[in-house]
């Protein structure tokens, strides 16, 4: 008997880390770098393909929520998230080199790794074996289909885009000033902001900008998580202004008064040398890029170190074929994590790979099955993917929303509820980890 993990993504890296951490040698295949995808550029595990954010650190939200149970149950990705954290305010960012390598040295330095350098194209292992499918958003076509035919499912399909990255030293500090949104945490963000007839001038040009050919795709599927800036603006003149590029909470310190719109800047790197463009996930065609967010006011000479690229994710159909532990039905040897299962986001997908490492460990070891209940985060999501009652199937973040609500105090403010609900779940993570951690 053999446990393989196919994908050294965040799932799949994770899912390795608490199976050898129990004592079980595992097979992890992964097909980069000797075969990449349209968005990865190294061969490291837990590569960042996007952001560089894994977005809000306190338990008063749900993705904070869900960081915490994590580390409370000894995450590999989260130990690593947290020694490379870069400035972010009060989101958790990574300095995405750093992190990246470091994940790629716990995986390769084990001992009961063994590390396969190869892509798997067919689901043909024996019957006795564990397989664990964590290929990720990007599986290849060749993996995606053998896993369609054995499923006997349609696959479901939506774009994903990143934002571009540019250089520090080429910003114009002159108009670029460093806040964070209502001085909440210390000041993170570069801020760049538009006046009324910038920001109009801006918009026109983004609207009319031109976007790179789109092949093979259905243009209509967009995830509302993940939208190209350039199709948010062409919902309307103001729709980027009560989202990405809302100003308020941000004064300029030269006039002491909100701008009309704001473009932040994120941290990318340790070294504080490049910055993401937030909320700028694009396809347009890269000149485009270049011409159109030089518009933004201290982007005027920006050097872009990555332009915003668009790649397709795919995504099982997963109450209609997973357990709650998120073995497949009609083969509970296989199980799936990360967000080919239709969670969203990095850490979505890594605690989705930290429950399923559990589940097969337990499952080999002979023990007592876990069952995450549906008051903690990371119950709550399995519950999601695995609900058969659940129609019209779509990717989801983690969210307040898929917990039970508190029946406590009703006149509670959300962020009251919310810190009660977190509460409760990290109460209930205790019997977990008592079980899972002795």
């Amino acid at each position: 008997m053999n446990i393989h993990v196919i994908g050294g993504g965040l799932a799949g890296s994770e899912a390795t880390w608490q199976l050898v951490k129990r004592g079980l040698p595992v097979i992890l295949h992964e097909m980069r770098p000797g075969k990449s995808t349209p968005a990865h550029k190294t061969g490291n595990f837990g590569e960042l393909v996007c952001s560089n954010s894994l977005r809000a650190n306190n338990i008063e939200n749900a993705v904070g929520l869900l960081k915490e149970e994590m580390r409370r149950l000894d995450s590999l990705i989260m130990r690593c998230a947290d020694e490379y954290q870069v400035p972010a305010g009060g989101a958790l960012a990574v300095d995405r080199d750093g992190f990246a390598q470091a994940i790629t040295k716990a995986i390769k330095t084990n001992p009961l790794v063994t590390v396969k350098e190869e892509e798997i194209t067919q689901l043909a292992f024996p019957e006795e074996d564990y397989v664990i499918i964590a290929t990720g958003p990007l599986t290849s076509p060749a993996l995606a289909a053998s896993i369609q035919k054995f499923v006997h499912q349609d696959y479901f399909h939506f774009f994903d885009a990143a934002a571009p990255i540019v250089t520090a030293e080429s910003l114009d500090y002159n108009k670029v000033f460093k806040a964070s949104r209502y001085e909440h945490g210390e000041a993170a963000y570069l801020n760049c902001p538009f006046t009324e007839a910038e920001y109009k001038h801006f918009w026109q040009e983004l609207c009319a900008a031109e976007d790179a050919p789109v092949k093979d795709f259905d243009k209509g599927a967009v995830f509302e998580g993940c939208m190209p800036i350039e199709v948010m603006a062409r919902r309307g003149e103001d729709t980027m202004r009560f989202g990405p590029l809302k100003p308020v909470g941000l004064p300029d310190p030269k006039t002491g008064k909100e701008a009309y719109a704001v473009v932040q800047l994120r941290q990318d790197n340790g070294a504080a040398s490049l910055y993401n463009i937030v909320g700028f996930q694009t396809h347009l065609k890269w000149p485009e890029q270049k011409r159109v967010f030089s518009l933004i006011p201290g982007l005027e000479h920006a050097d872009f170190v990555r332009y915003g690229v668009m790649h397709q994710n795919s995504y099982i159909n997963s109450p209609l074929l997973l357990n709650k532990n998120l073995s497949l039905r009609q083969a509970p040897h296989i199980f799936f994590a990360g967000q080919i299962t239709g969670v969203e986001g990095y850490v979505e997908s890594s605690g989705a790979g930290l429950m399923v490492g559990i589940h097969v460990a337990r499952e080999i070891l002979g023990e007592k099955p876990v069952d995450f209940s549906r008051e903690t985060a990371l119950g709550s999501l399995a519950a999601y993917v695995s609900n058969e009652n659940v129609k019209n199937f779509q990717p989801m973040n983690i969210n307040f929303g898929l917990m039970p609500p508190w029946k406590g105090e009703k006149r509670l403010k959300k962020k009251e509820k919310n810190a009660l609900i977190a509460q409760r779940s990290l109460d209930i993570l205790k019997d977990y980890i008592n079980i899972l951690l002795k």
